[in-house]
């Protein structure tokens, strides 16, 4: 072939490549402009976390008080409060969301009758996409003062009402077991496939060595399961400083907020309600530039320790 024929392939060829990638970014576009409106654009706000922000002068006329707020955040009773509640609360559910359905999945994949397996891993995968509107709901009404809990203990002859929801010492374990039952489906479902992808052979061998059940786990399941725990583990990290806000948000009241008041909803109050901007989009901002490290070190953690590789 000569070398203008060459060429000529090679420039088909690449038009047929950008003709296919056009395609592709055609239908990934709605999803780069959604991203830009609402996640690029309103980071122009930082500036607030900066300023003594006054809705009438806007960003310009704001006079900058540098890291004031900031500093501000570091004595305020309060802010200490919800960054303790949130490290808590949310380092709570990132362990026990790993753990417990690592296990789980672990237990029904002995499980050898197909549809009961099937059957439990739908039942406990939906509470996974139902609002927690709606659970916080179902919740408080369960444990209100006329609800289950409250009617099962007159039955075995309780005479005073017990109100969980209004208990300090008791919300925040409520709101870390929660969302444990309505998330460790999704989790488990994703250990699940990863144990298709673990070879038979392996477990054959070990049979056929003499090894136990326990031991085929122990030396097969487990360490064919390491990638998927450091890439879940990894994309939790960055939640460490995200404890639920649609949870706790739907769930706290002024009795418990002592426990259950989060940098989130302290974010809500003092920015929405108290209309004290600047010093919501610092706590924010905080929180923002924590998690971010944490996501950075905790990859790096698991490229170095576990050998994990994104690309």
């Amino acid at each position: 072939m000569t070398s203008k024929e060459d060429l000529a392939v090679k420039k088909k060829k690449g038009h047929l490549g950008l003709s296919n990638s056009f395609h592709y970014t055609l239908m990934v576009l709605p999803g780069y402009i959604w991203l830009f409106m609402f996640s690029i654009v309103p980071m122009v706000g930082i500036v607030m976390a900066f300023q003594d922000y006054n809705p009438s002068k806007g960003w310009f006329g704001s006079p900058w008080v540098g890291m004031k707020w900031f500093k501000y955040l570091t004595v305020i009773p309060d802010a200490k409060r919800a960054l303790v509640n949130t490290l808590i609360i949310a380092i709570a559910k990132v362990i026990l969301n790993i753990i417990i359905p690592l296990v789980f999945a672990l237990l029904l994949n002995e499980v050898k009758n197909m549809k009961f397996k099937k059957t439990v891993q739908t039942i406990v995968y939906l509470p996974h996409f139902v609002s927690w509107v709606i659970l916080a709901n179902i919740i408080t009404n369960i444990l209100g003062a006329n609800g289950i809990f409250n009617t099962v203990r007159s039955a075995f002859g309780a005479t005073d009402t017990v109100l969980p929801m209004t208990i300090p010492g008791i919300f925040r374990q409520l709101l870390i077991g929660t969302d444990v039952w309505k998330e460790f489906g999704y989790n488990a479902v994703i250990y699940l496939a990863a144990l298709t992808g673990i070879s038979p052979s392996l477990y054959e061998a070990a049979a056929i060595d003499g090894a136990s059940r326990w031991k085929r786990v122990w030396h097969i399941t487990i360490p064919g399961l390491v990638p998927t725990i450091v890439l879940l583990t990894t994309l939790a990290m960055g939640n460490v400083l995200n404890a639920g806000f649609d949870q706790v948000f739907n769930m706290y009241n002024q009795l418990v907020i002592e426990t259950g008041d989060i940098i989130d909803t302290y974010v809500y109050r003092v920015g929405i309600t108290n209309m004290q901007f600047s010093l919501a989009t610092a706590a924010g901002l905080f929180k923002s530039v924590v998690s971010f490290v944490l996501v950075v070190t905790s990859y790096v953690c698991a490229y170095k320790f576990a050998d994990y590789k994104i690309f």
